[in-house]
């Protein structure tokens, strides 16, 4: 086989696999310096008493998950735009959102923590308004694989129930089901458990910014692929 004819051969083959390529990804708003600080001071608590969590950071922003999914990573800029088109007549910065409790999701002896926000009508037709806007976009349900995810030298494994969960997003956490969080970290159960049951100090902020992230193991915020220019 010509050498020309094997060059033709590979570029065929990497068109397919970048057509077929599938990345997790994740439209959150960026909450303000009050919910950083809460979040981080829940997060460090929560590594005293599991040290093999993760810290919040760089690679774990703190944030607010509105829609998150698998979808084509050929179709990337055409999803921020979609959403940038969205975004264009709301005000996300001038609205006041309200912390209210924390919950925690359970993995056998461990559990994701997370603050909960108190759902709006904002935030619901946000949710709403951006699956329409990127449905075209999407990458089936069952498509995902470890990966679509960003993964690091700490941790080079994307566990399954993040894959699971990235797949249900759409189909178990939006309109009624949809429950906004920030989330804080890994701990104990029995650590949580002691962290739910005291009393919440509710508190309000702000959203300064909206952006897509891929996704890291426990469903972080690891690799910011887009911010989004706000009119307002």
């Amino acid at each position: 086989m010509s050498t020309n004819r094997l060059a033709a051969l590979d570029n065929e083959t990497t068109s397919t696999t970048l057509e077929h390529a599938i990345t997790a990804i994740d439209i959150v708003l960026e909450p303000d310096a009050t919910m950083i600080q809460h979040a981080q001071a829940a997060n460090a608590a929560l590594l005293k008493n599991f040290p093999k969590g993760y810290a919040l950071g760089d690679e774990h922003a703190p944030h607010i998950s509105v829609m998150g999914g698998y979808v084509y990573t050929a179709s990337l800029d055409k999803i921020f735009a979609a959403a940038s088109k969205v975004l264009a007549g709301e005000k996300v910065t001038n609205w006041k959102l309200k912390a209210i409790k924390y919950y925690y999701i359970p993995l056998k002896e461990i559990g994701l923590g997370g603050i909960v926000i108190e759902p709006t009508a904002d935030l619901i037709r946000l949710q709403k308004e951006l699956i329409g806007a990127t449905a075209a976009f999407m990458a089936p349900a069952g498509a995902g694989t470890a990966a679509a995810f960003v993964t690091t030298p700490e941790e080079p494994k994307i566990n399954q129930p993040t894959i699971d969960a990235v797949a249900t997003y759409l189909a178990g956490h939006t309109g009624e089901n949809y429950s906004p969080h920030v989330t804080i970290g890994v701990g104990t159960v029995e650590y949580l458990d002691a962290l739910l049951a005291v009393p919440f100090p509710a508190f309000t902020f702000s959203v300064v910014g909206v952006s897509t992230y891929k996704f890291g193991n426990f469903g972080t915020a690891a690799k910011q692929l887009h911010s989004f220019k706000l009119t307002q």
